[in-house]
């Protein structure tokens, strides 16, 4: 464990995560949840507040559709105000290149969609060390292959608006995320590579017949199958590789667990817990030991008045996973402003540690303070924990 420890390259163990998405929405409109939430015109104010929580990683996200607004033509006006401002405030951030969104002209089935994302992954890696060449670089090519290929593929929620061609997109995701992380080390092999998967349990029915409860294992497994694919174990023609495989990060929410083929979810906080339901320790530690490859809570919250209880259970499941020798290297709040429905803007979830003031433009920030608090709780215990897992040499880096 304290070789896991001192490898850890975040500068926090808590993180915050601000909503970055640029995708098109199930009508067909461009969103862009970095500016209506008010984090790039009110950037360094939201990295201020992170200080009292001692929060120094943040996830933020390029915008692939604001970068390339032309083929193989790039502007980074827009990112290098929030490179400056992470800098000036001593804020590491993690770079997501893909979240959810492409440029007018690209779906993830268009011939040229992984050969235009490698050339993307190349012009940032330059963008970046041009800047700043000594930095550790972390990024996610791709967030959330597995639920944006069932959104475009099945749901038609967004771009490329299909049915029944889930597989066909996962296919062109992953093409591009592996030839994407190919071109980045090229130009620097020390590139760290964090992906972004939900973490979910998909169970049967009750009093299931044989066939539910093959449907409901194979749906469970299929969760795992991005980040196999990047490993090379499904789809190898793709060029997936071991030496792929980094930092693995899952995303978990409250409606992460569900009855196959329905749409009912597991309850997480029943008087009478569904004897389905599984503590989310156990699936950490599952995906864990399925790569065997440090891992982090890459996403997590609660919208509404459960924020604080849904804090509190985090908080104490990752301590339970760190005592059970399993590197855990972070836990993200995603998001740490809040945002509103990707397809009704009018609609905010009130799932941040900041709720959005809308009187006012861009929106103010008010601090959810029974969040607050029970944040400040489970960063003690998991504080706790850390520090009976210390190494010898004392590294302020893994020390909240």
């Amino acid at each position: 464990m304290a070789n896991s420890l001192s490898n850890n390259p975040f500068q926090s163990f808590w993180w915050a995560g601000y909503e970055c998405t640029d995708q098109l929405n199930c009508f067909g409109n461009r969103v862009d949840l970095l500016s209506t939430t008010g984090h790039l015109q009110l950037i360094d104010a939201d990295y201020e507040q992170l200080n009292p929580f001692s929060i120094r990683t943040v996830r933020e996200g390029i915008r692939w559709s604001v970068v390339e607004k032309k083929a193989y033509q790039y502007d980074w006006s827009a990112v290098e105000p929030m490179l400056i401002a992470g800098k000036r405030q001593g804020i590491q951030q993690v770079w997501d290149l893909c979240h959810f969104g492409y440029p007018d002209d690209l779906t993830p089935l268009h011939p040229m969609f992984a050969r235009r994302f490698a050339a993307l992954c190349r012009a940032f890696v330059r963008f970046y060390r041009d800047r700043y060449p000594d930095d550790t670089l972390i990024v996610t090519p791709i967030n959330e292959v597995s639920f944006i290929s069932w959104l475009g593929g099945d749901a038609r929620g967004t771009s490329p608006y299909c049915t029944n061609q889930g597989w066909q997109v996962k296919l062109g995701l992953m093409r591009a995320y592996i030839e994407g992380v190919a071109a980045m080390r090229e130009i620097d092999p020390t590139i760290r590579i964090l992906t972004t998967e939900p973490l979910v349990q998909i169970v049967p029915p009750v009093k299931a017949t044989e066939r539910d409860l093959i449907d409901a294992a194979i749906a469970d497994e299929n969760q795992f199958q991005s980040v196999d694919m990047l490993a090379g174990k499904i789809a190898p023609e793709l060029g997936g590789s071991p030496a792929y495989l980094d930092i693995l990060g899952f995303n978990y929410y409250y409606n992460n667990q569900w009855i196959n083929k329905t749409g009912i979810f597991l309850g997480w906080n029943d008087f009478r817990p569904d004897p389905r339901w599984v503590p989310l320790r156990k699936l950490l530690m599952k995906a864990w030991h399925r790569y065997d490859k440090p891992i982090a809570l890459t996403e997590t919250s609660h919208p509404g008045i459960d924020r604080p209880v849904w804090i509190e259970m985090i908080g104490r499941e990752c301590a339970a996973v760190l005592e059970a020798g399993v590197p855990l290297w972070g836990a993200c709040l995603y998001p740490i402003i809040d945002r509103p429905d990707w397809d009704h803007l009018d609609q905010w979830h009130r799932s941040g540690l900041w709720d959005a003031d809308l009187s006012v433009t861009p929106p103010g920030r008010v601090l959810h303070e029974p969040y607050a608090r029970a944040l400040v709780q489970a960063q003690h215990v998991v504080t706790e924990r850390l520090d009976t897992l210390q190494p010898t040499t004392p590294d302020f880096l893994f020390r909240e």
